[in-house]
């Protein structure tokens, strides 16, 4: 069989159909939007799971052009009856994304909502042009707007305008696609002028959506749902459909019998525990997910060699400022739970969809909401409480858990690094053993472990905090007498001092000091000094450091 493209960053139907790129039918999506008639439909769903893609089959399918129904051939939408078919062609779509608005600053981010706007209208300019119905003062509008020459005024209710002239000019009402809604509200808040954007975007919304005579059906697509007050002011018709509900659950992001099949047409049946295991686990509604992006991406990656490692493509595509920002706030108990879930454990908190980023520092638990419906936890099972909805949660797969492993991990020890460890320092040359241990046990208390705390990562986690003690060399597990000391310090000129540590585990917290002084008797033994004294140091220091969990004694010999 010949291998087939892989659809790897192709989110173009025109395109995805008539270059024959292997393709997931996800068209029964129009079946279901025309069953349940949403006048405005939101879709959340996390980062590349196939939004975009999706939008760009919708404005196909619908968009006024008889040339389109040929790119339907064969697809599941072509045989689910004439009721369907027969909107095929029939309405003038207004299709913008609005991902490009991620900008530095508001006046960048306003010349690109203009662009894409502007694109629109270049796009429906024939239409247009070619019915002669517009009156000659809604040409010029029309014109000042496609040409990016339009005042604030204009492009406020944009949307809305473009939709009136093309009924003018059809006699249709119009279909809106607006994809990525949320890219530009996440960006303009962290780079400081969200509420310039949201005021735009309001107005841009209110009158496209709500009051809009001439709208058939809307779409609006993001990661995230924007509470009511913050975005769809007073939107009554909005039907908001996230990874929590049932409906459409299996149009975003791959099916197991999808998976499955795809495996089987490139011939890697066998791999498929490896895709489980790496890619599976999302559940929206009932339905289990994968992630698509991944997925496509492995099977790209195994088309030279069927043994392909998997790794975790995921991890670079979408924007993590919201949850640097919460994980670099986080408190002690949100530390720890990140550790349990890390372990494989589960975490129940409560769960709401309307999220503002107002409120983001007002609780923790947001961290939680924002964290689950971007995708970097899975639902296990949920309750109502009273008011409130419970979501016991977990990470979904090995790619996430890659993810938490270094991701995360890497910014709790960027956040460490920042801090003033001259205090450490000093209580170590000093002599200061029991100050030593209570600065190391604070610090541990900040930090997140994963590997059972075994010796080695007590080592790592001392090794970087003396990375940074100055004029000390730092070396560690270097040859030394008769085996190798966990750490050696010294200053470069043997007139200095030279300090060796070694590290212990304790299973008890009363056990510490009886390992404190293990770790000394074993430094005598092994005579770890001798190398020390041979270069010509004379005064060196000897400690005995012992770690239960995130609690530290140490010992000066």
């Amino acid at each position: 069989m010949a291998w087939k493209p892989l659809p790897v960053g192709v989110d173009n139907f025109e395109k995805l159909v008539t270059k024959g790129y292997y393709f997931v039918d996800k068209t029964l999506l129009i079946r279901d939007l025309l069953d349940m008639k949403g006048e405005v439909n939101l879709f959340t769903r996390p980062r590349r799971f196939g939004k975009t893609l999706n939008m760009s089959m919708l404005r196909y399918f619908f968009e006024m052009d008889e040339d389109n129904r040929e790119l339907f051939a064969g697809t599941k939408i072509m045989s689910a009856g004439e009721k369907y078919l027969k909107w095929i062609g029939q309405f003038p779509v207004i299709s913008l994304s609005l991902k490009s608005m991620k900008q530095p600053n508001w006046e960048l981010a306003f010349e690109m909502l203009k662009k894409v706007i502007g694109e629109e209208y270049s796009r429906h300019w024939k239409t247009v042009e070619t019915s002669g119905r517009l009156s000659d003062a809604d040409r010029e509008r029309y014109r000042r707007i496609r040409d990016l020459k339009g005042t604030d005024a204009d492009y406020a209710d944009a949307l809305k305008y473009l939709s009136d002239c093309l009924y003018v000019c059809t006699g249709r009402k119009t279909i809106i696609l607006i994809d990525e809604y949320d890219v530009p509200l996440e960006n303009a808040y962290f780079a400081g002028f969200y509420d310039r954007i949201i005021s735009l975007i309001r107005s841009l919304f209110e009158s496209a959506l709500k009051t809009n005579e001439n709208l058939e059906f809307a779409l609006v697509t993001g990661c995230l749902r924007i509470s009511r007050e913050s975005i769809f002011t007073g939107l009554n018709n909005l039907n908001v459909l996230s990874i929590t509900g049932e409906d459409y659950a299996e149009y975003f992001g791959f099916t197991q019998d999808e998976v499955e099949a795809m495996l089987k047409f490139y011939g890697l049946e066998m791999n498929l525990k490896t895709v489980q295991q790496w890619y599976d686990g999302y559940q929206f509604g009932s339905t289990e997910v994968y992630n698509p992006w991944s997925v496509i991406n492995y099977v790209q990656s195994c088309r030279m060699n069927k043994n392909a490692f998997a790794r975790p493509y995921w991890s670079n595509t979408s924007s993590n400022s919201i949850v640097r920002t919460l994980v670099e706030k986080a408190d002690l108990s949100v530390k720890q739970e990140i550790e349990t879930l890390i372990e494989g454990k589960t975490i129940t908190k409560p769960i709401h969809e309307d999220i503002t980023y107002e409120d983001m520092d007002s609780t923790q638990d947001n961290l939680w909401n924002f964290l689950f419906f971007t995708g970097y936890l899975k639902k296990i099972r949920e309750q109502q409480v009273g008011e409130t909805i419970y979501m016991e949660m977990a990470i979904p797969n090995s790619e996430v858990r890659y993810i938490y492993k270094n991701t995360v991990l890497r910014w709790f020890e960027e956040k460490m690094d920042k801090k003033e460890l001259s205090p450490l320092y000093e209580s170590i040359l000093s002599g200061d053993a029991k100050k030593m241990a209570e600065i190391l046990s604070e610090n541990l208390m900040e930090t997140i472990s994963f590997y059972d705390y075994q010796e080695s990562y007590y080592h790592g986690f001392l090794t970087g905090m003396l990375k940074n003690i100055g004029s000390y060399i730092v070396l560690s597990n270097r040859e030394s007498g008769n085996g190798r000391p966990d750490m050696i310090l010294k200053y470069p000129s043997v007139r200095g001092k030279a300090v060796i540590i070694e590290i212990k585990v304790s299973e008890t917290y009363r056990d510490l000091e009886k390992k404190c002084d293990e770790a000394l008797r074993q430094i005598e033994e092994q005579k770890y000094d001798e190398a020390l004294r041979q270069e010509g140091y004379q005064n060196i220091m000897k400690y005995g450091v012992a770690f239960y969990r995130k609690e530290c004694m140490a010992k000066l010999g």
